[in-house]
């Protein structure tokens, strides 16, 4: 384990202006079902980013709020209800632009602006030890001992580290940072995170 735990692959804090839903026809139904919310089973998806401004004119665009593993060439995304491939990859990590199978124009990128990418994690790339999606955390309770802490709200990337927001019983939060001092152990499946609260909150 790092002393500054490699977990990310986080994909926090989606400008809500940016999550606006879009229909059409030939949608694949799971997706259909994924995005109204119904039959959603968000423990199995990842997303990759946000759709963002088109790229040129052959229907490229960039990514916001990448997460470049999940951005491969050839990777399977689902879009505005229907399932598309990566046939392009360029840019740069921290700026990825990427183009679809399907997506010919500037005209047919703008018109995915804002939607979200999804990659069904079965199909992301495995992570090494010690890292964990961001979505594995989230919902995870939260313990010192047999003491309980709270439950994961989300993972926020500061500057200085990754740190889990927990919500507490008695509606405040607490940060904990994602370093060896504070996490004694994660267990995803188990949903629990044993955390020593003496050097999260000595006062708490």
């Amino acid at each position: 384990m790092e002393d500054s735990l490699d977990r990310d692959k986080s994909g926090a804090g989606a400008d809500p202006a940016l999550d606006h839903e879009k229909s059409g026809s030939g949608a694949d139904p799971a997706v259909e079902r994924d995005r109204s919310g119904a039959g959603a089973d968000l423990a199995q998806r990842l997303m990759a980013g946000r759709v963002g401004r088109p790229h040129g004119l052959d229907g490229s665009f960039r990514v916001a709020l990448a997460r470049p593993a999940l951005l491969s060439a050839g990777a399977s995304v689902a879009v505005a209800g229907s399932r598309r491939t990566i046939v392009r990859r360029a840019g740069t990590d921290r700026q990825p632009i990427v183009r679809l199978d399907g997506c010919s124009s500037r005209a047919q990128a703008q018109d995915l602006h804002g939607e979200p990418l999804w990659v069904r994690r079965s199909e992301a790339p495995a992570l090494g030890a010690d890292e964990w999606w961001a979505e594995e955390l989230e919902g995870c309770r939260v313990h010192d001992g047999t003491r309980e802490v709270g439950v994961v709200r989300r993972l926020l990337s500061l500057p200085s580290c990754d740190v889990l927001e927990v919500a507490r019983p008695d509606g405040s939060d607490l940060l904990v940072p994602m370093v060896r001092d504070a996490l004694r152990e994660v267990d995803v499946a188990g949903r629990r995170i044993e955390v020593d609260l003496g050097f999260v909150a000595p006062d708490a």
